[in-house]
């Protein structure tokens, strides 16, 4: 960042993070902050734990089998891993989007989006949830393409509506942080575009992190990008370089970065 300049504030710090596998060690010592209200980009090869890091941020890599980590997380200052900390609370305050959408193919639209506010525990009259997917589908950029077919299958949905509406089921619950797993690699161009641009008028309201390859993408979306990779082969994955996104692909501080933008490697 250049020098004078504001430094905004964190949404996510991430602290000498280190993540495993068993024994094996696929994360060391990632440290970097993101920032509140942007959309932050995580790039790199594949096989450089980018899906790791973004899983340790709401716990979801605990839930695999022998998997474990060092180091802090902290969302608004908090440390999600901390002791007392329920796992399902950080998971509704950090949403998660996957690469491919996962809407239940057996509920309808309204029920999909009300799904994570009942699995919560979350109560109310019938037109306060009403509001609610409203509100989310609307958030969502889905509201007017499926308002007169709310009772029908979400498996009717195209895969781009699809993947919007996963989006609309993650911010129904109001998270601080919303994750995003290369939300747009199933997609085609046009359904591509139009999760690019949600991001950009979603960050008005959350943080975004998301895991991307396309290069053009992150250019197009992101104000700060993380650029991770192993230097040594068989070696755990680093934190190359963190800065904004416009420094990053035209003026990196790494020759790691520059060779990986440029399409020289990975």
């Amino acid at each position: 960042m250049a020098a004078g300049e504001l430094r905004p504030e964190a949404a996510v710090e991430v602290r000498e993070l280190a993540a495993f596998f068993g024994s094996r060690q696929v994360l060391r010592d990632i440290s970097f902050e993101m920032p509140r209200h942007s959309v932050t980009a995580i790039i790199g090869p594949s096989g450089s734990g980018k899906s790791t890091l973004i899983r340790t941020i709401n716990r979801m890599h605990e839930v695999v089998p022998g998997a474990r980590h060092t180091g802090s997380v902290l969302v608004d200052g908090a440390d999600v891993y901390g002791e007392g900390v329920d796992p399902v609370d950080v998971r509704r305050r950090v949403g998660m989007v996957f690469q491919r959408p996962n809407p239940f193919p057996t509920m309808s639209i309204y029920d999909n989006v009300a799904a994570g506010l009942r699995l919560n525990g979350i109560r109310g009259p019938k037109a306060q949830l009403d509001q609610i997917v409203e509100e989310s589908l609307q958030g969502a950029g889905l509201w007017r393409e499926v308002k007169d077919r709310l009772a029908t299958s979400a498996a009717n949905l195209s895969g781009g509506q699809q993947q919007r509406l996963c989006i609309a089921r993650a911010i129904a619950l109001e998270p601080d942080v919303l994750l995003m797993d290369e939300p747009a690699s199933a997609l085609d161009p046009q359904s591509t575009l139009r999760i690019e641009d949600l991001m950009v008028q979603l960050k008005e309201q959350y943080t975004i992190v998301i895991v991307t390859h396309n290069m053009q993408q992150a250019a197009r979306v992101a104000d700060f990008t993380a650029f991770m990779t192993t230097l040594e082969e068989g070696a755990p994955a680093d934190l190359v370089e963190f800065d904004r996104t416009d420094a990053i692909f035209t003026n990196p501080a790494r020759t790691e970065t520059q060779d990986y933008v440029t399409g020289r490697f990975g």
